[in-house]
């Protein structure tokens, strides 16, 4: 599949480009300069056949510190994408720092266009475009994303380096048999799930992005000690264990009082992206321990059910703190998070990252765990049998029969006689005597009392 990659300096339009060739607002656009500092990537169709994975990048700026890190970033995208679309501010004249950056993009010999955004009307694209001409650019467009104007032109020079998408010849259902057609049922029923989205998440600076960067083993998300560096999730996919694992790299949450301007738009597409997420990495600052703030953070894991791990990062500098203290001190503040593993790392040295790809298969796999009707109930009668539910206010209350009816995480529904009457506290026995037979180690396991032909809620 083709690449292209939207470059140009700071609050050119970048990606606001990027959403209009999505069709989705995926991006956070704003007029403060250096809003997008990740790269970006999403697939793009045209014309019905032609499919091509469009990069958003950073804006590249020739200055020092987390910018000059995000210029990086995005001159290494250049580098790797197959055609380059260069973006200019059609409302200020031709830059000297444009044309050095355009000729540098040029010499890499790949299809490039020179796109002069913010051309809102026939006036300004007679009065300004053409002074973009001295750039010397073979293919220039005239555009302006906010008004979706002059956008075709730059979709037809699009298509001559994009090939149309091979289609396949499958088979018409009306040349196969009933049993045939069975079978492919039955068998797209039991084909396992192998995608799993993971959602780094923790407080501003406790390095989210650095944990991503040696999880993935390359630099894709920017670092810096500048808290709040990283705004749009960045998504990078790898393959692990014949899985293909997902990982949101997702703004640090701050105190609400403390959310201004474009992390506004952050903390909603963060909690929008934990809403599609499987596993969550909760990632703690061992430096600092368990703040209020982490603990309302890691609530975002018990809202949404996720599947999780508590990384305790910056283990290599946390100081005199011992293993067993520390270990103890986060399972006091996260109660409500008893059931995750915690695992103590350095996203910088590396040290026991590693562990944490085998650990994310291992939860998916009871994430999406379905118990035998027979042994749940078998679970649930020896429950019953050590323990007897409480009678209440003289009523007995019966639990008939067992169910699991969903997974992710696994939700099982009992049949009782009574359920407005079924204690929460029995609930509970019930959950812990599940996580003594079955494995559920980093699991949410959800448990709801039904009357008999009452279904439970299912996603």
């Amino acid at each position: 599949m083709k690449k292209v990659a939207i470059l140009g300096r700071p609050n050119v339009g970048k990606s606001s480009l990027f959403n209009r060739l999505v069709k989705k607002r995926d991006a956070i656009t704003s007029d403060v300069s250096g809003t997008t500092r990740d790269i970006k990537k999403n697939i793009v169709t045209i014309s019905g056949d032609r499919e091509f994975e469009l990069i958003d990048t950073g804006g590249i700026d020739e200055v020092d510190g987390l910018f000059a890190k995000v210029s990086e970033m995005s001159l290494r995208a250049a580098k790797e994408a197959d055609i380059i679309l260069f973006m200019v501010d059609g409302k200020m004249a031709p830059q000297e720092e444009d044309k050095r950056l355009f000729y540098k993009l040029q010499s890499l010999g790949k299809p490039i266009a020179l796109v002069v955004n913010k051309i809102d009307n026939d006036k300004e694209e007679q009065e300004r475009f053409w002074e973009f001409a001295e750039f010397g650019a073979e293919d220039m467009f005239a555009i302006s994303v906010s008004h979706n104007r002059r956008m075709n032109a730059l979709y037809s020079w699009l298509e001559r380096y994009i090939p149309p998408t091979k289609s396949l010849n499958l088979t018409s259902d009306e040349d196969l048999s009933f049993e045939e057609l069975l079978e492919m049922q039955e068998s797209s029923d039991n084909e396992d799930d192998k995608e799993i989205r993971v959602a780094i998440i923790g407080r501003p600076n406790s390095g989210k992005s650095s944990l991503l960067n040696k999880l993935l083993k390359e630099e894709r998300a920017v670092v810096s000690e500048v808290a709040g560096t990283t705004i749009d999730p960045v998504d990078e996919s790898m393959i692990y264990d014949d899985y293909t694992i997902t990982f949101v790299d997702t703004a640090g949450i701050r105190r609400r009082s403390k959310i201004v301007g474009i992390e506004k738009y952050a903390l909603g597409r963060t909690e929008k992206m934990l809403q599609e997420a499987d596993i969550a990495l909760l990632v703690i600052d061992a430096t600092d321990g368990v703040t209020e703030l982490d603990e309302r953070v890691a609530g975002l894991i018990d809202k949404y059910k996720l599947g999780s791990i508590i990384v305790v990062n910056k283990w290599d500098i946390r100081g005199d703190i011992e293993y067993k203290e520390a270990i103890e001190d986060v399972r006091d503040a996260l109660k409500f998070l008893h059931y995750a593993p915690i695992i103590t790392v350095s996203a910088l040295s590396g040290q026991r990252v590693h562990k944490l790809l085998d650990k994310i298969v291992d939860i998916y796999k009871r994430y999406t765990t379905r118990i035998p009707t027979s042994k749940l109930n078998e679970v649930i009668n020896y429950a019953i049998r050590r323990h007897h539910v409480p009678s209440y206010h003289g009523q007995v209350v019966k639990i008939k029969f067992a169910t699991q009816y969903a997974t992710k995480p696994p939700r099982i529904a009992l049949v009782v006689n009574k359920p407005e009457l079924l204690h929460f506290s029995y609930i509970r026995y019930l959950t812990n005597v599940l996580r003594e037979q079955f494995d559920f180690e980093g699991v949410p396991i959800e448990i709801v009392a039904r009357k008999r032909g009452e279904r439970g809620d299912e996603d």
